[in-house]
């Protein structure tokens, strides 16, 4: 078991039976309900329970599942069911998913009766490697994400690889963009191992493919933990946890509202390339874009909707004094260069990702 400290609480990476019933044991709450979507309940809920020794069936809230649920109207969902179940501020809210539970869900609790506590149980790779880290909470709004929200950290993380064998293999997919995002950020020894010849993401990653999920999971979560504790407000160092999202959650709120939408982790595999031809060598570049695009279909770009593109990442909670920002790694770990990119770069950036994609 490994266990990081990313501010006043824990997370701690192992299998549940040893981590969270004895965790539990030391706590007194008045009730604990269990925040679910209709898959985590399906296939989540009877391991997390079996691991446990719970049975919090009959205490579920259960929402559909998707970013487009990430909603305010879902929250006032959730916290009617809070309502109806009676929780009071003594209360423990599970969030047993992936990206969007965790958001939410902390959200909701955070601010129910002014806050009651709340865990997390990420079951996506996306979650145990990122969203379930550093206190962010919140919800999309008008079609811009993460508009609305607090940060507020959580009584704990349980990362418990077991869920990983529930994934789909694109939602497998999507949590690795998060990983090379870490690697690049600050873990050479990461970027190596996932970069080398007999590397192979899939359910049963092993020592065979170079890396266990073990190994994988570690690796990444003691970046995130690491900026997360050096600056748990974003003032500073945590822009550079954003690498990637200024032109992914642009991309994926726009294509939330198509035929085929993408997955976060797709959107910000499209967003390190961009953000790394606005700022940095074409060698560095030629590495990065082969990387992803090796576990990443290509998604064209609709050009003719740049002006909307634009538009969406000038809402970007990031921007400062009307400019878009965009926080890149620097060369050495942990370092980084914030980019204010005029419009016409970040047109190229997407025409140069266009260019990867097969040749019609």
């Amino acid at each position: 078991m490994y266990v990081f400290h990313p501010g006043d609480y824990f997370v701690q990476l192992g299998d549940l039976r040893a981590t969270f019933p004895a965790w539990l044991k030391k706590r007194i709450h008045a009730q604990i309900a269990v925040l679910a979507d209709e898959h985590t309940l399906q296939y989540c809920l009877p391991v997390f329970e079996e691991k446990t020794g719970l049975r919090l069936g009959e205490n579920a809230i259960v929402i559909p599942a998707g970013e487009q649920h990430k909603s305010l109207s879902m929250c006032t969902f959730v916290w009617n069911a809070m309502l109806e179940a009676g929780l009071d501020r003594k209360a423990l809210l599970i969030n047993l998913g992936g990206g969007v539970i965790g958001d939410m869900g902390g959200f909701c609790a955070a601010t129910w009766k002014r806050g009651i506590d709340f865990v997390q149980v990420p079951t996506t790779l996306l979650g145990m490697t990122d969203a379930s880290i550093g206190g962010k909470l919140g919800i999309d709004f008008q079609g811009v994400k993460n508009t609305i929200g607090v940060f507020c950290e959580p009584a704990g993380v349980f990362v418990d690889p077991v869920f990983l064998d529930t994934l789909p293999e694109r939602e497998l997919r999507s949590g690795f963009a998060e990983v090379i995002k870490h690697a690049l950020i600050g873990d050479p020894a990461l970027w190596k191992a996932i970069n080398a010849k007999n590397f192979k993401l899939g359910k049963r990653l092993n020592a065979q493919d170079g890396l266990s999920y073990m190994d994988l999971l570690r690796a990444s979560i003691e970046v995130k933990a690491r900026v997360v504790k050096e600056d748990p407000y974003e003032k500073g160092l945590r822009a550079l946890l954003n690498f990637g999202h200024t032109v992914g959650h642009t991309l994926e709120s726009y294509f939330l509202e198509t035929t085929e939408p993408l997955t976060h982790g797709e959107a910000v595999a499209i967003g390190i390339i961009c953000e790394t031809c606005i700022g940095a060598g074409k060698k560095h570049l030629d590495k990065v874009a082969e990387l992803i695009l090796k576990h990443f279909p290509h998604r064209p770009i609709p050009m003719h909707a740049a002006d909307v593109l634009l538009e969406l990442m000038r809402h970007d909670k990031k921007n400062a004094s009307g400019k878009v920002r965009m926080a890149i790694p620097g060369r050495k770990p942990f370092s980084m260069k914030i980019l204010e990119p005029r419009d016409g770069e970040i047109r190229r950036s997407l025409e140069y990702y266009n260019t990867l994609g097969p040749s019609l």
